[in-house]
């Protein structure tokens, strides 16, 4: 469908802060990277502008990166 974007779900052991989670992700390169983003304003949590990268996130948030969508999710043992 035109318009929708796929979420790409990054498995996570537990909670997990923003800046982590966008190097687990691939979202950045490095970690030096990651405040470049957050000042741009390029980065969303569950819909809203977030600039602090110690942001702390949890299995079920939604983080937005330069319109790629990215949910984090619980690590299932199984996979």
């Amino acid at each position: 469908m035109a318009g929708m974007t796929a979420e790409r779900r990054i498995q996570v052991r537990g909670a997990i802060r923003l800046g982590q989670f966008l190097k687990l992700s691939g979202a950045v390169d490095q970690g030096s990277d990651v405040k470049d983003l957050l000042v741009a304003g390029a980065v969303e949590v569950n819909g809203e502008p977030e600039d602090r990268r110690g942001r702390q996130l949890s299995p079920g948030d939604r983080v937005s990166v330069s319109g790629t969508v990215y949910r984090v999710v619980r690590f299932d043992h199984g996979s």
